[in-house]
């Protein structure tokens, strides 16, 4: 599974503008985010399929992100991240 290219990255747009307007996250390089000066999320495409690897803890983990549904779901547990107090160092 690859980073997501240009051109899946087009495709993710919206999604990636959902990101952008989150305060608490910088977007370093196109589809790549960091939360406290630490890498927090970016995406990988397989073929037609998108996924996610985000940071909720110490550790990456791989969500899908193809269907709106998955996006959403993406977007709530980003926020809820963001917002319940963990640290951002996994401290």
């Amino acid at each position: 599974m690859k980073h997501a290219g240009p051109d899946a990255l087009d495709r993710l747009e919206p999604l990636l503008a959902r990101l952008r307007k989150e305060s608490r996250l910088k977007e370093k390089t196109r589809g790549n985010f960091y939360r406290g000066g630490r890498a927090f999320l970016h995406f990988h495409e397989h073929g037609e399929e998108f996924y996610a690897d985000v940071r909720f803890a110490e550790d990456f983990v791989r969500l899908r992100a193809t269907t709106r549904a998955e996006r959403a779901d993406l977007m709530k547990r980003v926020r809820r991240v963001l917002t319940d107090g963990t640290p951002r160092h996994g401290r």
